[in-house]
């Protein structure tokens, strides 16, 4: 099948287009998928993606470089302007009343940048649709679907089975896996003679048996650019197997993931010997189902040893991220944002309550000269009559103003990385389940005549060195 249009997943370019997919940015877990689009109706209205922290007219993330960071617009301000036109003054001949912007003029309305908020613009990957994807069902995350695609050995030019599409996360990241370009090209040539050998395409067999989400899933690959690399199909696998309804184009499969309730009932329809067999006959079949329960994982066990499947283990995947940063405790950080503006160490907390008596010193001399009287605290302290009797001697005390405005200037040359202690900690929220992951291989059928052929080539390999 011939793609006019490449795959956003696959090429995105250098820079945003119309009507392609990207990621709205807006921090390191909150992403927000677009398809970016100009207006072409008559009247210039440009389409709006409103979030949290502000609004993004698409006429400002297109023709943006990858990564770009885009400032919000103030979109109420350029509603309030719609309807008023600029009045003509009498001796103002050159000048020309602004046409109203519901006129229609063809030309998108321009947006002043917003007071604050902004957002990044990325170009769709697996793991980025995964964490931003409308959620239909349970979710195989990367931590996972990494797991699995490096398990079952997947690389460019095979093909996979996937029963159970659900939302579409391991979709893409499996077509990611196995793409190898979207049309074979024609026979190279090699020293005059034309190669018969053809390059291999990737190819994804998605299998639902929700009928609104198979809907979905196939909306999704038609607007992804994915039509090429998957082919999704309504079906219940438990009772009509994975063989394609077209026998012209059999599967011939070289991995299976099965994230279904039952894996154990579609087993018997990944076999060999049936005459419409899914798998590749040439090679060894690579098998992962996906379980949240560990009897689930028993049962699917028991029909692979029935069915001859070998080599089985079990994993279970616990994903945890760790946030490391740096905290930096001291009153010498105090005003700066991000960091702990407590005493660090007793010496430290002894110096400033040391530098509070000298302000207070510094208040009772100033009541002293006014005509009031010290107090007795004051008085009775260690030279505090001394110190209060001096004229024109007061404590030299920097106000708080002061040593905020030391300790900004001194942040300029100061070195955050090396400074204050390495701190870990888990996040709060996992964004994963439980989920135990079973895998297996079926050997590739040998037969007497692949007996035969293997001896022959070893007999001729071995006639080759003792020539």
């Amino acid at each position: 099948m011939t793609i006019s249009r490449p795959s956003p997943f696959f090429a995105p370019g250098s820079k945003t287009t119309d009507q392609s997919l990207a990621i709205i940015s807006l921090k390191r877990d909150q992403q927000i998928p677009a398809v970016l689009q100009t207006s072409t109706s008559s009247k210039s209205e440009d389409t709006i993606t409103n979030t949290r922290f502000g609004s993004f007219p698409h006429s400002t993330l297109l023709n943006q470089p990858w990564g770009s960071q885009v400032i919000a617009s103030n979109v109420n301000a350029q509603s309030a302007r719609k309807g008023k036109k600029r009045k003509r003054e009498d001796n103002d001949s050159q000048d020309k009343a602004i046409e109203d912007d519901e006129d229609g003029d063809g030309t998108l309305p321009t947006f002043e940048a917003a007071a604050s908020g902004f957002a990044h613009v990325l170009p769709p990957t697996p793991e980025l649709w995964t964490v931003s994807l409308p959620h239909r069902t349970q979710v195989v995350y990367t931590p996972d679907y990494s797991f699995i695609l490096q398990k079952l050995r997947v690389r460019p030019g095979d093909s996979i089975i996937e029963a159970g599409a659900g939302s579409g996360s391991f979709t893409h990241a499996a077509a990611r896996a196995v793409f190898n370009g979207h049309t074979a090209k024609t026979p190279s040539q090699k020293n005059g003679r034309s190669s018969k050998k053809r390059k291999r395409l990737g190819q994804v067999y998605s299998f639902e048996y929700h009928e609104p989400r198979y809907q979905e899933i196939c909306k999704e690959v038609v607007q992804h650019g994915l039509s090429g690399v998957v082919t999704a199909t309504h079906r219940d696998v438990y009772a009509d197997g994975f063989a394609l309804s077209d026998p012209s184009s059999p599967v011939r499969a070289n991995a299976v993931f099965l994230d279904l309730p039952a894996p154990w009932l579609a087993l018997p329809h990944l076999s060999r010997t049936s005459p419409n067999s899914p798998l590749n006959p040439k090679t060894t079949t690579h098998l992962c189902t996906f379980s949240p329960c560990i009897e689930q994982v028993q049962r699917t066990i028991e029909k692979m040893r029935e069915l001859g499947w070998v080599e089985i283990h079990m994993f279970e995947v616990s994903h945890k991220r760790i946030d490391v940063r740096r905290e930096l405790i001291s009153l010498d950080y105090e005003g700066l944002r991000g960091v702990n503006a407590s005493a660090a160490s007793v010496d430290e907390a002894i110096g400033r309550l040391r530098e509070l008596e000298g302000k207070g010193k510094v208040w009772h001399a100033k009541d002293e000269k006014n005509g009031k009287k010290a107090s007795k605290d004051d008085q009775n302290s260690k030279g505090g009559k001394k110190e209060l009797a001096k004229e024109g001697a007061e404590p030299q005390v920097e106000s708080r103003k002061d040593r905020l405005a030391r300790i900004k200037e001194q942040d300029k040359d100061r070195k955050p990385w090396k400074e204050g202690r390495l701190v870990h900690r888990s996040e709060s929220e996992l964004k994963t389940h439980t989920s135990y992951l079973t895998f297996a291989l079926l050997p590739r059928a040998w037969s007497a005549e692949d007996e035969e052929k293997a001896r022959s080539q070893v007999t001729s390999a071995e006639k080759g060195k003792q020539q």
